[in-house]
């Protein structure tokens, strides 16, 4: 299937994922390709991850979608001093 490269699908679909996840994606970034919508970024749960996913499928439900959204970890500082 043929995907329509504009800067206003991207822009669509880049508010449908920041509203679908809560903005939990950092440094969102969707590629609008001829034959796929890749999305990019990070986040701290493969839920917030398939939530993206789904605000992509929301406008776009039968396009070929790669997720290539990063999973980290979140790092909790510790006060200095502690260890644990």
């Amino acid at each position: 299937m043929q995907i329509p490269d504009s800067s206003l699908l991207r822009s669509e679909l880049e508010r449908l994922v920041q509203v679908r996840t809560g903005r939990r994606v950092r440094h969102l970034a969707i590629e609008v390709l001829p034959e796929r919508v890749v999305l990019h970024g990070r986040t701290t749960s493969y839920y917030v991850k398939q939530l993206a996913q789904h605000g992509v499928r929301d406008l776009l439900p039968h396009v070929p979608l790669e997720n290539v959204i990063a999973v980290e970890q979140k790092v909790e500082m510790q006060p200095p001093g502690v260890l644990t």
